[in-house]
């Protein structure tokens, strides 16, 4: 055995470790990329839901802001 043989071997043991941790590490990043789009579909979802619960909220309270307002209005004017 060359020296030229035993540096093909080692050069082509360590391309072909290099080559299973590239597709390790891809697999990897896929499965995170795939995580992190569950999470930000669940934060959208929960963010729509609270949205519209505000708008609810925001409808009922505006109107018994406005009458109660308007109430006191009138109990000072029936004090006077």
């Amino acid at each position: 055995m060359t020296a030229m043989e035993i540096l093909v071997i080692i050069l082509s043991t360590f391309l072909a470790l290099f080559l299973l941790i590239g597709i390790v590490l891809a697999v990897l990043l896929i499965r995170i990329t795939q995580q992190i789009k569950r999470v930000t579909t669940t934060a959208e979802r929960t963010v729509g839901s609270i949205e519209s619960v505000v708008a609810g909220v925001s409808k009922v309270t505006t109107p018994a802001m406005i009458a109660k307002i308007v109430l006191g209005q009138i109990n000072k004017r029936r004090k006077k």
